[in-house]
């Protein structure tokens, strides 16, 4: 950070320091610039470094169960135990997320609960903390924002590291347990360990009327871009 700034001052004695972190702020948005650790740019992204979650038996099953009987919409499968290896403090429960579209939200849920599976729909913080809490695998349907940034692995169509960040963000019901200090670790963790399309993230930021609030989050608490 501090050859960043002092590559400025050659141009411009007087620059500010808030300039200089816009103006990088801005390049990492742009591409030219990739953040390899807190107050660390480089001009080539972190090889190796994309998150790349494991498909587990249960969701590519699931996923295949999913298309059979609705081929033609779009989904989005994870389990919120993707989110432990950013945590300090490990739930011992974990939900398997689905999202589909809007229109199609209740044909899917009933189609689950018929084939026996422990499954809700938009659960309130009530039903999360009487019912969820205390389901052996628990299926939490919620609607899939048009436009969302997925990735498919092995088939299946899930969680990009962008989306994930933006969606723990937004739901503090669903994910109460990510909230606090265990937001800002775990957006410090990814940033760290993993490549972030930073441009990708507001735009699916903006897409859930957040971008204002996550752009502040990561510039004031979490400070990733300073």
């Amino acid at each position: 950070m501090s050859d960043i700034i002092t590559f400025y001052k050659q141009f411009d004695e007087d620059v500010k320091r808030a300039t200089v972190d816009w103006r990088i702020h801005e390049l990492v948005n742009k591409g030219v610039l990739y953040r390899m650790s807190r107050g660390l740019y480089s001009f080539s992204k972190k090889e190796g470094n994309e998150f790349i979650p494991e498909i587990s038996r249960s969701l590519k099953y699931l996923s295949g169960k999913i298309y059979n009987q609705f081929p033609f919409i779009d989904t989005c499968l994870w389990s919120t135990k993707w989110l432990n290896e950013f945590m300090l403090h490990q739930p011992f429960r974990f939900y398997t997320i689905l999202e589909v579209e809007k229109e199609v939200m209740e044909s899917v849920f009933y189609t689950l609960k018929e084939q026996g599976r422990e499954v809700f729909l938009n659960p309130s913080e009530e039903i999360i903390n009487k019912y969820v809490v205390n389901a052996n695998e628990p299926i939490i349907i919620t609607r899939l924002t048009t436009e969302a940034p997925t990735q498919k692995i092995n088939k299946v169509v899930t969680q990009t590291l962008e989306k994930l960040l933006v969606d723990i963000y937004c739901d503090t019901v669903i994910f109460a347990a990510q909230q606090g200090a265990e937001l800002k670790r775990i957006y410090q963790t990814a940033f760290d360990k993993y490549n972030v399309n930073n441009t990708k993230m507001l735009r699916y930021a903006s897409r859930r009327n957040k971008r204002t609030e996550i752009e502040d989050f990561i510039n004031n608490e979490v400070k990733i871009w300073q």
